[in-house]
């Protein structure tokens, strides 16, 4: 509850007299006008998630300053002395309080994906989806589920660039009525590693090395490229990274993939498996190299403020969630293991079916509070939807607890506001550091008589009913050995390799030239060559000629192969082998000066506008400049602010000055 009294502060107002200073709830296009918190930009975005966050938001307009324990503050600008040139006395508790508070402001970052952008919408099935999944968020398609979204790198710290080559997390928090669903993926469908036993190893190689913390956001360095010469499994991945899909273009622009086979499980305990897929209905695209390096230094936040900008600007991003199923009978046609999560499942052998469409229309209140406070974790599933024995999945159901024990504080995260179900939630957990709820009830263990055994349990049913997990039959000796079906790492580098477009081909050698090019060690370098000769020799070719040395012959007899269940393409894994999306939500520059032909730049203005393209005027100072007409335009930004690699095209009208 605030304080409403008037709070008569010891300063006169400081912003404009005309309001101008407050952003307009109206979409805007993109730098156009001050960003503003999400729940001022668009207040009708309200869903159950919102309106349980509203609890917890708290403006300061027009209340008094006070420290936190509510006492007004008379001087904000001093502290307390003996004099006013003699010492600070230590018995100021304002000035404690400030500093205190402020020198423990930061907590931990995220070991991985700790540069993230996150935004708040909603999801939506097209259709009813009962015979496969008692997931109640699933079984209703006029139902509306609210989401929270992280998009996030990998390697690199909270502050590094967005464009920097690498993997893309794409996280989902699904508020749904049975519990939280979280489905924690990334913009590749496999991962660098089988086992989550070798996952510190794996982050240890990819992140600054560790006697001088070199190089940040970036995997071109000795030790990433040294383990993954040494383990071959981490060569699919790779592949990915090392194509157009490790430097999107815009988050809006990116697929998600849930990496992981999991189990779809309906009310009458039929299991399916099942890989998950986001789809952007704005088409796929990615930078090429060069922007990519550029736009670290010319706009390290390119990605975060395109999520941003096109939230405020209205043009919000969509993505339909596909469900690739396979029957548990089929559980071994295949030529590769279901539960290896360094294997994909094409796309030609079994299709994405498209069963719902989420929306992002609301940008976050407070980047800390929502985002880097948000936890996400492969382990929060709800009836309906439950694990396979992938043994990397497995690990991570661990680890994300136990880290966000460590970075949020203790056991109670869940109940830091982003994080809340909104269904009720009870149960007899206690206490703990930060803990905000209040239990009143006098029994805290299980059964109980004292409060008539509640909460009670809830038997597993076809609706509402207790989590139940999949009933299945478990036989083994206890061994640390992988399944051989896991041991080909070949043939799926191979098959994505193949399914390239010739351009997207010569960027994948291009980049493994950038990386290695970056390795001290002569041997690492000639080691990964080798290993990119298992996969196709024209690939290891190319690289090897661009590092400086010729490929050996036995290497260049090495037999490629086997192709996958018999594919050797698949048009999917391509970028631009199948062209989609639209032009709705780009950005053009559109370049100016005086005496600009007024009748073609109205013209111009008109079929963007048409297509939904926000156009950027750009002038070599700020200000106005003035048409042939006698009109003026207002200026978004200059030629040195907006340079074309943070835009989609760029446009030059006619004019009476060249």
């Amino acid at each position: 509850m605030h304080d409403t009294r008037e709070s008569q502060p010891g300063l006169d107002s400081l912003a404009p007299s005309d309001g101008s200073h407050r952003p307009t709830p109206e979409p805007t296009p993109p730098g156009t006008q001050p960003t503003a918190p999400g729940s001022l930009k668009a207040p009708e975005t309200a869903n159950d998630k919102l309106t349980a966050l509203d609890a917890f938001r708290k403006g300061s307009e027009n209340y008094a300053l006070t420290t936190n324990q509510g006492v007004r503050i008379a001087d904000d600008q001093n502290s307390l002395r003996a004099g006013s040139r003699g010492p600070t006395l230590l018995e100021d508790f304002i000035l404690r309080e400030k500093i205190t508070h402020f020198d423990h402001e930061r907590i931990p970052e995220r070991i991985v994906h700790a540069r993230g952008s996150a935004a708040h919408g909603y999801f939506q099935p097209y259709k009813d989806l009962s015979d496969i999944t008692k997931a109640a968020f699933l079984c209703d398609p006029q139902k509306i589920t609210p989401v929270f979204v992280r998009f996030s790198t990998v390697q690199g710290g909270a502050g590094s660039a967005d464009t920097v080559r690498d993997i893309r997390g794409f996280a989902t928090k699904f508020y749904t009525e049975e519990g939280i669903f979280d489905l924690v993926g990334n913009n590749t469908p496999i991962f660098f590693i089988q086992d989550a036993h070798k996952f510190p190893d794996f982050v240890h190689a990819v992140k600054p090395e560790p006697h001088w913390a070199i190089p940040q956001g970036q995997s071109a360095h000795d030790t990433f490229w040294d383990y993954v010469s040494l383990q071959p499994e981490t060569l699919h991945n790779v592949m990915w990274a090392m194509s157009d899909r490790g430097i999107p273009r815009s988050y809006r622009t990116m697929e998600g993939f849930g990496i992981h086979t999991f189990r779809l499980i309906n009310a009458q305990g039929k299991a399916t498996f099942v890989r998950f897929h986001w789809k952007p209905l704005a088409g796929k695209a990615s930078l090429v190299w060069d922007e990519s390096q550029k736009l670290t230094g010319r706009d390290p936040d390119f990605h975060r403020r395109d999520l941003w900008e096109a939230i405020e600007a209205g043009d919000f991003p969509e993505y339909e969630l596909g469900l690739q199923l396979i029957a548990e009978e089929d559980e071994f046609k295949f030529d590769f293991d279901l539960l290896d999560p360094t294997k994909l499942i094409p796309e030609e052998l079994v299709p994405v079916q498209r069963i719902g469409k989420m929306v992002l229309n609301r940008n976050p209140d407070n980047f800390f509070a929502e985002n880097e406070q948000a936890a996400f974790h492969p382990g929060h599933i709800v009836p309906g939807i439950d694990f396979t024995n992938d043994p990397l999945l497995q690990g991570r159901l661990f680890s994300y607890t136990d880290t966000q024990i460590s970075r949020l504080g203790g056991p109670n995260f869940h109940e830091i506001p982003i994080n809340r179900p909104t269904c009720p939630y009870h149960n007899f957990q206690r206490d703990g550091m930060h803990r905000m709820d209040i239990d009143t009830n006098p029994a805290n263990y299980e059964p109980n008589s004292i409060n008539d055994n509640w909460p009670r349990e809830t038997p597993p049913a076809p609706k509402r009913g207790g989590f139940e997990s999949y009933q299945e039959r478990l036989d083994g000796n206890k061994i640390r050995e992988r399944s051989p079906s896991f041991g080909e790492y070949y043939s799926h580098p191979r098959l994505f390799w193949l399914s390239q477009t010739p351009i997207e081909q010569q960027h994948i050698i291009d980049a493994f030239s950038f990386e290695l090019g970056k390795v001290a060690r002569a041997y690492i370098r000639e080691r990964v060559v080798d290993q990119l000769a298992h996969i196709d020799v024209t690939l290891a070719e190319g690289v090897a000629h661009n590092l400086g040395f010729a490929l050996p012959h036995e290497q260049t007899q090495i037999a490629p192969p086997p192709d996958v269940n018999g594919l050797k393409k698949d048009p999917a894994l391509s970028l631009y082998a199948v062209p989609d999306g639209d032009v709705k939500g780009r950005v053009v520059a559109i370049l100016l000066n005086d005496k600009v032909n007024a009748a073609e730049l109205l013209t111009i203005l008109q079929a963007l506008k048409a297509k939904g393209v926000h156009a950027k005027l750009l002038y070599s100072r700020m200000g106005e400049v003035t048409a042939d007409d006698g009109s003026t335009l207002t200026i978004a930004a200059t030629f040195a602010g907006a340079p074309s690699l943070t835009v989609d095209a760029v446009i030059v009208p006619c004019g009476n000055i060249a």
